[in-house]
């Protein structure tokens, strides 16, 4: 029992349920690699891979912040300023997967395991970036555009255009929402000395940004859709998504945690499940 709760535990420091964001991308780009699904120990470790670099990425973001989650307000009761779990603990499950993502990446092809280290290079430094540039946001992007790009490689060994506009599609997406969440700490970020595009471009600015990311990100996509010639199914995903991130923005307001949350997590995690059940409803019927 004493286990469970500490998985459990753990789950909530990395926000486990949060793999929803990138994941659904990945597979879709899977998905289309194989025209259909590949074998499924590809699958398999495909997935153990998302998950584990997804994970071990945001252990060791919660123990970079630490010191200053445990400053602002807004993130104090978080699992380490409140001491629920300890550093060692946070460094260990990173290390534990990150050695996961390696091994998975071994078993999906020499190319995949090649290209290993520069995303764990990526996974590391992002923790770092809000130290140093405003560009925060769209190196976290980037790093999760890894997704799609890795599950095509995993299942074709090849690079491909097709991967590399679902990747900055995620970029573009990632950038976007978590730059809607940062205009909740442009007053602390700025005191602390800390880099954002909230905190650089001031509220409006941010949102403009925002804004423009979300827009370029469901052209790239609608791009998709003629460029593989889909189906109603995916437009209609289109549709849907498009409606989403429009009532995300209309609702932003960093005085309500309830809508921040709402409009940074809840609606991103429809966003992207809503695209892969399309895509796949298009793909079979």
């Amino acid at each position: 029992m004493v286990i469970f709760e500490r998985l459990k535990t753990y789950g909530e420091l990395v926000m486990f349920s949060h793999t929803l964001f990138s994941l659904p991308f990945a597979l879709i780009s899977m998905i289309w690699a194989a025209n259909g699904l590949p074998d499924k120990f590809t699958i398999l470790w495909i997935l153990i891979a998302l998950i584990a670099g997804r994970n071990g990425a945001n252990a060791l973001n919660r123990w970079v912040d630490k010191d200053i989650d445990k400053k602002n307000p807004r993130t104090a009761m978080r699992h380490l300023p409140q001491k629920k779990v300890k550093s060692i603990e946070v460094l260990v499950l990173t290390l534990f997967c990150y050695i996961v993502f390696v091994i998975a990446a071994y078993k999906l092809n020499e190319l995949c395991f090649m290209l290993s280290p520069i995303a764990l290079i990526l996974f590391t430094v992002y923790s770092y970036t809000k130290r140093f540039t405003w560009a925060c946001h769209i190196i976290l992007g980037f790093t999760c555009a890894g997704a799609p790009v890795g599950a095509w490689l995993a299942v074709t060994g090849e690079f491909h255009i097709i991967p590399i506009i679902l990747g900055a599609v995620v970029l573009l997406w990632v950038a976007g929402f978590d730059i809607i969440y940062g205009t909740q700490d442009i007053n602390f970020d700025r005191d602390n000395g800390l880099y954002s595009i909230p905190s650089k471009f001031g509220f409006r600015g941010a949102i403009y940004i925002a804004r423009m990311f979300h827009f370029v990100m469901m052209v790239l996509l609608l791009g998709l859709y003629f460029y593989r010639g889909m189906g109603a199914f995916f437009l209609i995903g289109w549709c849907i998504s498009f409606v989403l991130l429009c009532i995300e923005h209309i609702i932003v307001d960093p005085s309500n945690r309830f809508k921040m949350n709402l409009a940074s997590y809840n609606i991103n995690q429809i966003v992207s499940m809503n695209i892969l059940l399309f895509t796949i409803l298009d793909f079979i019927i």
